[in-house]
């Protein structure tokens, strides 16, 4: 089975995101005799024993209370990053695992630079943070409808990588992950909200006016992944037409970076053959 480092934009390197299939499965190869319905099913599985994996390291990071790790969800309208916090993080204890959804800067945070918001959400040490989009909606949406100059959001981008460099320096762990999905596929899920009364409230008119600016947004993405994919921030491309598939990928991915962080608990000094519990 090819390696989950194939989602890994090694920084520097030349590459065009128009190359990555959103409906591809680069990491999950099928085995001899296996068919498509066979991959699913061992995927699922295996998203099943990634989860029980990363709430035990949780528990262990929460006990260690030295590091944190920072999750970073992008991509466009129903690429999937609603599904992936509720699927990947279902074990983990709430106690040590916060959501920040980042939309329009309210008054306050407007009235301050833009990474103030982003920094004041950071998880503290012991815990897990998840971003549902972030600080890159900075150089994505600001740069497509053109809300700021040019020389003020390029600059950004290096602005961007001292602050992950900075919030590395300071032991929190940083994981990234564009949802890549394809146009067509954007365009089956906005339908399946309106066909659905129960999934109707999540559908905007305005989902439909940003389609207008697909390229523009691809343009702006492949950037972002060329720019801010760095050695202690690393950018990670996931297939997102497949939702199990990305789900897989990403639970992976995390449980990889959790088991090479290896959290420990603090030793306690205690002679446990003196205590007795009556």
């Amino acid at each position: 089975m090819a390696s989950l480092s194939v989602h890994r934009i090694e920084p520097g390197s030349k590459f065009r995101l128009t190359d990555f299939d959103p409906a591809s499965t680069p990491a999950l190869e099928a085995r001899k005799g296996e068919k498509n319905g066979d991959v699913k099913a061992r995927a699922e599985a295996e998203l099943q024993d990634h989860t029980l994996a990363i709430a035990d390291l949780q528990e262990r990071l929460w006990a260690e209370n030295d590091r944190a790790v920072l999750v970073i969800l992008q991509g466009m309208d129903t690429s999937g990053k609603d599904g992936v916090i509720r699927h990947v993080f279902r074990g983990v204890n709430p106690q040590g695992c916060h959501v920040t959804s980042f939309k329009k800067p309210s008054e306050a945070e407007a009235d301050r630079d833009y990474l103030w918001r982003i920094h004041a959400a950071t998880p503290p040490k012991g815990e897990i943070g998840i971003f549902n989009r972030a600080h890159y909606e900075d150089v994505l949406i600001v740069r497509v409808h053109g809300y700021v100059p040019e020389k003020v959001w390029r600059a950004r981008y290096e602005q961007i990588n001292e602050f992950e460099r900075y919030l590395t320096a300071n032991r929190v762990t940083i994981v990234k992950f564009m949802l890549h999905i394809s146009k067509d596929e954007q365009r089956e899920r906005l339908q399946a909200r309106l066909d659905d009364p129960n999934k109707r409230w999540k559908f905007s008119p305005q989902d439909i006016e940003e389609r207008k600016f697909w390229p523009r947004y691809m343009d702006a993405y492949q950037d972002v992944l060329a720019k801010c994919s760095t050695d202690h921030a690393p950018w990670h491309v996931i297939p997102a037409d497949r939702k199990w598939y990305a789900r897989w990928a990403i639970a992976g991915i995390l449980r990889e970076t959790l088991e090479k962080m290896n959290p420990k608990p603090p030793k306690v000094d205690l002679d446990v053959s003196k205590i007795v519990i009556e």
